[in-house]
């Protein structure tokens, strides 16, 4: 391999990997790629997704060779990045969660609420202990995770394992390239003001060559003329964007209209985990096909869009020293006022090979600071109800979330995740 770059993805086996895989494939010689190993615990899927990958590689020329294996030991020796992309229970997992809320009357979602909660308290034990290995295997390697709940995932490992740790998520450059589309101009024109938590965020400016265009861009979206295919960040009532004056991300529709998100979401004949599902199949069908060696149209309907972007850009920034501005999920370091400063923000950062520096921002006001700091406290007790293996953070966490917001249910909630996932811990009271 003469001595280049290797990449470990743990989650090999996700339907995602070979969207990622494409990335690989555009930026691995400038990256001086030798080894892309992909590592998953289900040895099936992991054949079936890797033998595809490895056929993409070949039919592109590609110069890295693509490995893959259910130990980790195997995946992180050597490794330079490690990207996380692992769902512990799967989407049946996912599709238990969903149905959690939505019995309560509350919302059904994998990183937002009691499905967000109960995802997180049985995804970060297994990230700590993969933070474990990595500081024997690869202690100067940089985890990027991409694993929902990002980045209170992401706030655990930085704050009880891995430091060189920094959370990605596809929604701030999704935004990025879908405003420069809606403006006419190349993605790179256009800068985000953009703060908050991962799915919790907010853009307060557009700066197109510097200057900010969002107040008429809103209004040019809200008027008489709008398209038909208004995003959904602007399916608000126009008068409370107006008020607003900031494009709220597409998850905050859970907060400001929650109501009818659950109404919505109740109605749907399938849960998005069904739907997941059933693309799954289709997908795995396409890539055990041997003749098959370029993703199907279908990948395009799995979600994620923009992930290998998102990813290489963050890969590349840190291995070329470039000091790109990219939206991220790192500590705040004192970057967002009201905030304890070892808390992880979603927000620009400066990205060297130092990894990602929060870049400071003005206060916050009060119309986003209240929730911000509503949910970053639901966030840190979910974390302590992991790391401790305590029954009674996670009450006071489900508690303190504002989508649930009742002692009494948070109790019950508490005792229904911990017999949907067998989490014995959870039903234990404390002394």
């Amino acid at each position: 391999m003469g001595g280049g770059m290797k990449i470990a993805v743990i989650g090999g086996g996700s339907t995602y990997t070979p969207e990622l895989l494409g990335g690989f494939i555009r930026e691995g010689e400038a990256l001086g790629l030798a080894e892309v190993f992909l590592m998953d615990v289900d040895p099936a899927r992991l054949a079936t997704v890797a033998g595809f990958c490895q056929r993409m590689a070949r039919s592109a020329g590609a110069r890295f060779a693509v490995r893959f294996g259910g130990e980790r030991a195997e995946a992180l020796d050597g490794a330079a990045f490690v990207l996380t992309q692992i769902r512990v229970g799967g989407q049946e997992g996912r599709h238990r969660d969903i149905q959690l809320g939505l019995r309560h009357g509350l919302v059904g979602q994998e990183t937002t609420g009691v499905g967000g909660c109960a995802k997180a308290l049985r995804t970060i034990p297994v990230l700590l202990g993969l933070s474990e290995e990595m500081a024997v295997r690869c202690p100067d390697a940089w985890l990027i995770n991409f694993t929902n709940p990002s980045g209170l995932v992401t706030e655990a490992l930085l704050r009880h394992g891995h430091p060189r740790t920094i959370g990605l998520c596809n929604i701030p450059i999704t935004l990025q390239i879908e405003i420069a589309a809606r403006l006419g101009v190349e993605p790179e024109r256009v800068q985000l003001d953009y703060v908050g938590l991962n799915h919790l965020g907010w853009v307060r400016r557009v700066l197109l060559d510097g200057q900010d265009v969002l107040p008429g861009m809103i209004e040019h979206l809200l008027g008489a003329g709008r398209p038909a295919n208004l995003p959904e960040e602007l399916a608000f009532p126009p008068e409370f964007l107006r008020a607003l004056g900031m494009v709220p991300n597409s998850y905050l529709r859970y907060y400001y209209a929650t109501q009818r998100a659950v109404e919505e979401l109740r109605a749907a004949p399938r849960d998005r985990a069904q739907e997941v599902m059933e693309i799954e199949r289709e997908l795995m069908a396409h890539y055990a096909d041997p003749a098959q060696h370029q993703p199907p149209p279908a990948l395009s309907r799995r979600g994620g869009a923009h992930y290998s972007t998102a990813a290489l850009r963050l890969v590349r920034a840190i291995h070329l020293d470039s000091g790109d501005r990219q939206v991220v999920n790192v500590r705040s370091n004192g970057a967002v006022p009201g905030l304890d400063p070892a808390s992880v923000v979603e927000v620009g950062c400066r990205v060297d090979r130092e990894g990602a520096r929060a870049l400071q921002v003005d206060p916050l006001p009060p119309e986003i600071r209240g929730l911000l700091q509503h949910v970053k406290a639901y966030e840190e007790l979910t974390i302590e109800a992991a790391v401790r293996r305590s029954r009674r953070h996670a009450i006071l966490a489900l508690a303190a979330h504002p989508l649930v917001a009742d002692a009494a249910l948070a109790v019950r909630l508490t005792d229904e995740i911990a017999e949907a996932h067998s989490l014995d811990w959870l039903k234990r009271e404390e002394t």
